[in-house]
């Protein structure tokens, strides 16, 4: 948060959903300025007194919403989620801003046909396990939404390996046998021969405004909800 009584939002930095957001701050009304250098990551909203802008990375910013170093942001709410549990109460989302659709998923080979929801990956856990010697492994980069849905699902059998690079090619590389990651199409998924099981969403992301509780209710805030929300 900034040293002023200003509440601090962050705005992703570069790419599509940074342009989408302007976008969308531009129908409600609101500029958003960089101050400073012209490479800087300071701004504001001309039209809105009293909040500044900080621009990061759509994942800086699930992290700064959790930290308290920023009050409000705008994100992937699978980033959001990922950082910040449901239930959770340091931050929630303000409003979806209807861009950015993905959905994160769990998919697995088309050739387990045997396999076609999360209950079956019980019996494949345990056969898998008796065959090889170690358990499934699944590639992610969403480690705590991973963790969270096969809790909820009773799936113990299972170990998770961080994926760094493109997810979806783990099982063709023998890194992984299963994936959970985010999808649009679902084209880049067949693409590699993967299915997404038939109860495999974890969750229909979109870009959400964000603030942490204690933001909430300052009018400020509800003004540039309201006004976001008519832009939609």
């Amino acid at each position: 948060m900034s040293g002023s009584s200003n509440l601090t939002l962050s705005l992703p930095s570069k790419g599509r959903l940074r342009e989408a957001a302007e976008a969308m701050f531009a129908r409600a009304g609101f500029e958003i300025v960089k101050t400073g250098s012209a490479r800087g990551y300071q701004g504001e909203i001309r039209g809105l007194n009293g909040i500044d802008v900080a621009f990061l990375s759509a994942s800086e910013i699930a992290k700064a919403l959790k930290d308290g170093t920023v009050d409000l942001g705008v994100t992937g709410e699978d980033l959001l989620r990922e950082t910040i549990a449901p239930d959770n109460p340091v931050a929630d989302v303000v409003l979806r801003l209807g861009f950015g659709p993905a959905d994160v998923i769990v998919a697995v080979p088309e050739s387990w046909l045997d396999v076609a929801a999360v209950a079956d990956l019980d019996q494949v856990a345990g056969e898998f396990y008796a065959t090889h010697g170690h358990r499934l492994r699944v590639a992610t980069k969403y480690l705590e939404l991973t963790r969270r849905f096969f809790a909820e699902h009773g799936l113990t059998g299972y170990r998770i390996v961080e994926s760094l690079g493109a997810t979806e090619g783990a099982p063709a590389a023998g890194s992984a046998e299963i994936i959970v990651d985010i999808t649009t199409t679902g084209s880049t998924l067949k693409a590699n021969r993967l299915k997404v099981l038939e109860d495999g969403l974890i969750l229909q992301s979109e870009a959400v405004l964000a603030a942490r509780q204690e933001a909430m209710k300052r009018p400020v805030v509800v003004n540039l909800r309201q006004r976001l929300e008519l832009a939609i």
